[in-house]
């Protein structure tokens, strides 16, 4: 290995230029409990200064938490200077329920919604089956959404392959049909191969896909947790990337050391390709992310430049 390689690839040298100004977005999860809600909004609020370019909120398995994700994202409207989007799933609900939903989020002044399919209640990962008088899939939950009103949407988007597709080409074209729907961005699973990423980017690109698409950025210190969570939605995690966390159960401290380290390097990388639209899985922690956040330049007072790294 030279000393510009690491276990991502190579970083960039100094003198190398410098990316583009790098904006983010986090991710937050609905509290279940008052001490989880007050971790939540202590997140919140370190955050809030780095001027995300908006912020979302995950709606549980079968709408599980939405009463929740409407108040989190209403509170932010309110009692901060974010711009909250919510996400909406359509499992386990019919089409005349989700459209009061959706009218009840554009009544509240939130005017960004993330569309998922959503995964059966105690089933991620498992085999979904829409309801007759329900959404058949994000794309026509995209079209129901702008039918209602014209908010901005947010789709998902796996760079490693649905875990239900036969192929990339699939995806994309899945893809595609959620922009005619209405779609305007789109957000990617997390990932850790960063040349799987690009190579999906660019049959991407070149399929004539111009909508804007925020990789998922998830920096995690716990490896067996990681590990459970990539597991039912199809994400591979290199065995590099399990080397550098091996040993370390009882070390969490070192943890957070190499979470960050990691999620940085695969920012700066990404930057240098021509990506600086960074969206972060936060888990409900500021921690990790604000840091993450500095290295990239990314201030209270805006974003710096990434200079590229020695």
């Amino acid at each position: 290995m030279s000393p510009h390689e690491t276990a991502l690839g190579p970083v960039a040298r100094a003198g190398a230029g410098t990316a583009p100004r790098p904006s983010v977005s986090f991710e937050f999860s609905p509290p279940k409990t008052p001490e989880a809600e007050a971790s939540l909004w202590e997140a919140i609020r370190r955050l809030e200064p780095l001027n995300p370019s908006f912020v979302s909120v995950t709606y549980g398995a079968g709408g599980s938490t939405r009463d929740r994700t409407h108040r989190t994202v209403v509170r932010m409207l309110k009692e901060t200077n974010l711009k909250p989007a919510a996400h909406l799933t359509c499992v386990e609900a019919s089409k005349a329920e989700v459209d009061e939903v959706v009218q009840a989020y554009w009544d509240a002044g939130i005017r960004h919604i993330v569309a998922l399919r959503g995964d059966p209640p105690g089933n991620i990962g498992g085999v979904y089956t829409p309801r007759a008088d329900g959404y058949l899939n994000a794309t026509e939950l995209t079209a129901g959404i702008k039918a209602v009103a014209p908010f901005e949407v947010s789709v998902s988007l796996y760079p490693q392959i649905h875990p239900e597709s036969p192929s990339i080409d699939h995806d994309i074209d899945v893809l595609k049909a959620k922009i005619d729907a209405g779609a305007t961005r789109a957000i990617t699973q997390f990932f850790y191969d960063i040349d799987a990423y690009l190579f999906f980017m660019d049959k991407l690109r070149k399929a004539g896909v111009t909508i804007p698409v925020s990789p998922g950025i998830m920096p995690v210190s716990n490896y067996k947790g990681l590990k459970k969570m990539a597991g039912p939605v199809g994400i591979t995690l290199p065995s590099w990337l399990a080397n550098l966390f091996e040993g370390l159960d009882k070390d969490p401290e070192t943890r957070k050391l190499i979470a960050c380290s990691v999620a940085t390097e695969m920012c700066v990388r990404l930057a240098e390709e021509g990506y600086s639209d960074f969206h972060f899985y936060t888990l409900n922690r500021a921690d990790l992310v604000y840091a993450i956040c500095r290295v990239l330049g990314v201030r209270e007072n805006g974003p710096e430049p990434v200079e590229a790294a020695a």
